[in-house]
């Protein structure tokens, strides 16, 4: 059976299916030159392998559910899970929503924490992982469509290979992107999370007012593309930060835009992936710290997605995949993070993971984001 991603780009009213075989890469860098759907793991392992589905196949369509492309029918019902490649997270929290945090979660803030107050961090992002029951009402198709109706602002992808199961992300953050008609490429830096109530969530949220906790953690984020770019010998123009909605929260996101040559654009992406905004600073070290002592495995949450150099529209869309989950056969592997900083609050961090995780819950529900 060939893989598959369909996906729809913020506010488009069609979706893009992409079929073939998947290529298993080593590295970032073997992307350059390369053309079809990338799913990327947070940290690249035997198990979660960086992957790309050849473009065998594309087809485009509108979002009416009447009007899917074809996927083959197989596909429509069952996606090729793989269950007996991932055994259930140790982190995992099973059975809904949580008041105040799980043991696992305690235990890994406080690891998180101490680290940051030795000094040994600027910042570190810590997630978790929650257990849904799946009782086979929802086929994985129905719940792309679902998301695409709840979540315009956001690129929405389901996905499935043998090698990483099945997934399906509704994410704001663009990792890189190539602007139409032009030679120029974008970034973004996206971090800091207010969580919008009763009647905020009528506008953007522009109004509201933002803690030095999350004015620091973006500006974090943003130090580090900047200085990325730099090193690379990239002229760049920088916007922001501005508030951005995304489902019931909003974030604070600076644009960084600039020329860069498309066939480079894996040694670009090894030098941005993970940002802080997923990981931590510095950077090479907050990965061996988050892979290392998080008890919940990120698999392909907190990596990025997205079409890169497609024959047919010949533009790369690459998004972190946040708000994401894990489709299985019996259970929903939804995942969610927050970064922490010294002054961080364990319920409140806590809570923050709960607010993001109900843009999946809501695909499961039924419930409706405006």
């Amino acid at each position: 059976m060939s893989s598959f991603a369909i996906f729809r780009l913020p506010h488009a009213d069609q979706c893009t299916l992409i079929e073939g075989e998947v290529e298993t890469l080593p590295s970032l860098a073997d992307l350059n030159g390369k053309q079809g759907f990338v799913i990327a793991p947070f940290d690249s392992t035997p198990q979660t392998p960086l992957l790309l589905i050849k473009p065998d196949k594309i087809s485009q369509d509108s979002l009416h559910p009447s009007c899917v492309p074809s996927v083959a029918s197989d596909q429509r019902s069952s996606a090729p899970f793989t269950t007996h490649l991932f055994p259930p997270p140790s982190g995992g929290v099973r059975g809904g929503l949580l008041s105040s945090p799980s043991h696992t979660y305690l235990k890994d803030f406080a690891t998180f924490h101490e680290a940051l107050m030795a000094g040994q961090f600027q910042k570190l992002v810590l997630a978790r992982c929650a257990i849904e029951p799946n009782d086979a009402s929802n086929e994985p198709l129905a719940l792309f469509h679902k998301a695409c109706k709840l979540y315009p602002r956001m690129f929405i992808a389901l996905v499935s290979t043998p090698q990483s199961g099945t997934w399906l992300t509704a994410t704001p953050e663009i990792l890189l992107e190539s602007l139409p008609h032009s030679d120029h490429w974008r970034t973004i830096a996206l971090a800091g999370t207010m969580r919008l109530h009763d009647d905020e969530l009528d506008g953007e949220g522009l109004h509201l007012r933002w803690s030095t906790k999350n004015i620091q953690e973006q500006r974090y984020v943003a130090s580090f593309i900047a200085d990325t770019l730099y090193h690379l010998g990239i002229d760049y123009e920088e916007e922001g930060p501005r508030t951005v909605r995304a489902a019931n929260l909003v974030h604070l996101r600076s644009d960084f835009t600039f020329i860069y040559n498309s066939t480079r654009v894996g040694d670009l992406l090894a030098a941005l992936h993970p940002t802080p905004a997923v990981s931590g600073l510095p950077k090479e070290k907050a990965l061996t710290f988050i892979t290392t002592h998080e008890q919940a495995p990120r698999r392909y949450y907190s990596g990025f997605m997205g079409p890169l150099n497609l024959p047919s529209l010949p533009l790369t869309h690459l998004y972190v995949s946040l708000r994401c989950m894990q489709i299985e056969e019996d259970a929903y592997h939804l995942y969610a993070g927050g970064g922490l900083l010294r002054d961080s609050s364990c319920d409140k961090e806590w809570c923050e993971t709960e607010a993001k995780m109900e843009t999946m819950r809501k695909l499961l529900n039924g419930q409706i984001v405006k």
